[in-house]
């Protein structure tokens, strides 16, 4: 069986403003996403399922049926607020994060899949490595995440924030330390600058995860069941978001699987801030221009 790429683009993007998911980076005005879809079906993937916001669905649809042509196109809805039989939970303006977005997929996956942001590139090689993962090696108890190197993932223009991961002598992911406000600063990367917390210094060639994970379908009752306990403990809390690196930590803890993290010497960039587009736009020229894609994805 093929296994899916789901694709979480249910957020706006409020330091970069507007609907930055089908935002044109390439030659034709392709954006980072039919990148990912494009390396996806190369890598042998046989699904891709997009979570979005149901306002967000016209938009996305008219951009992206067309391509049910050449892989099959699912789409689930992320609610902001959501009924839980049992709780009394307080109106929001924001969903409860990405776990709970890869929660509203469970009914249209059934097989391996890898999770990606949309607004993130990732490189073609990460895909192969996933998809390889997905085919032969996935299981209830192992999955995994692809690691990239801390200093290709900054932005030199403005902080970012990043999950940086310790690892075992086996490769497999101990835990994932969330570092906020990141920037390389006099040559060296510093966390929480500007903010009211001490800064800190990390090793520019850790591996950090950026939310591209490889799951088993199993992973859904794990959400499910760590979501409704985050959710009774912030049924009062408007801003509470239950990440994925939460119930990642929680299956680690509990023994109950290994998380492989798979490194990739590809390049990551998203485009945090408006500045970041252009930077965007040079390196998919640059990748154009070394073979790596056709100056027309679809042609």
């Amino acid at each position: 069986m093929k296994p899916t790429l789901l694709i979480l683009a249910a957020g706006m993007g409020s330091r970069y403003g507007g609907l930055k998911q089908i935002d044109g980076i390439g030659p034709n005005q392709e954006p980072i996403i039919e990148y990912s879809i494009y390396d996806a079906i190369k890598a042998g993937f046989g699904k891709i399922v997009f979570v979005i916001r149901k306002e967000f669905e016209v938009a996305f649809r008219e951009r992206f049926d067309p391509f049910s042509e050449r892989i099959q196109i699912e789409y689930v809805f992320q609610p902001v607020n959501v009924d839980v039989e049992g709780l009394s939970l307080i109106q929001r303006e924001k969903p409860w994060g990405t776990s709970h977005a890869v929660l509203v997929a469970k009914d249209v996956i059934n097989e391996p899949f890898a999770v990606i942001n949309a607004d993130d590139y990732y490189g073609t090689n990460s895909f192969q490595l996933m998809s390889d993962f997905l085919i032969k090696s996935c299981t209830e108890n192992c999955m995994s995440m692809i690691g990239y190197t801390l200093k290709n993932t900054l932005s030199d223009h403005g902080t970012v924030n990043r999950g940086v991961c310790k690892v075992d002598e086996e490769n497999n992911l101990v835990e994932v330390n969330e570092r906020i406000k990141l920037a390389m600063k006099n040559g060296v990367v510093k966390y929480n600058i500007g903010s009211d917390e001490p800064e800190g210094e990390e090793d520019p060639l850790s591996s950090v995860s950026m939310n591209y994970w490889g799951f088993h379908p199993s992973i859904f009752k794990h959400i499910e069941d760590g979501l409704f306990q985050f959710m009774k403990n912030n049924s009062s809390n408007p801003t509470a978001e239950y990440y994925i690196p939460d119930i990642v930590t929680q299956l680690i803890q509990a023994k109950d699987s290994v998380f492989n993290v798979i490194p990739t010497e590809d390049n990551w960039f998203g485009v945090t801030y408006k500045e970041d587009k252009q930077m965007a736009v040079d390196t998919i020229n640059s990748h154009i221009l070394n073979g790596i894609y056709p100056s027309n994805l679809w042609s």
